[in-house]
């Protein structure tokens, strides 16, 4: 019996899946970049309105991304790492 195709997808993706998952965050300016460059929440997700009527939805799209699970998890390891270890107030980058 031959595998569905997105069974084969995941076990292509996996490896980089569990390396971004490996990711130890030990380096508060390391920290700082990957929450600067890693949005809060994602970027796409609009509503186009005309004359204050919200005429078009756009879904976050982000969550097509395979890897976007761990992506944030990475972000959230990073300011965990700076509010813990490093005492930094974290607010800045929750906008």
């Amino acid at each position: 019996m031959v595998n569905p195709p997105i069974n084969c997808f995941g076990a292509l993706l996996r490896p980089i899946r569990q390396r971004l998952e490996s990711i130890e965050i030990c380096d508060p300016q390391t920290a700082r970049s990957i929450c600067k460059l890693i949005p809060a929440h994602c970027p796409f997700a609009r509503d186009i309105k005309l004359l204050n009527r919200t005429i078009l939805r756009i879904p976050p799209l982000c969550k097509l991304n395979p890897f976007y699970e761990q992506v944030m998890n990475l972000r959230f390891k990073s300011l965990v790492y700076l509010a813990d270890h490093c005492g930094e107030d974290v607010t800045v980058y929750c906008q």
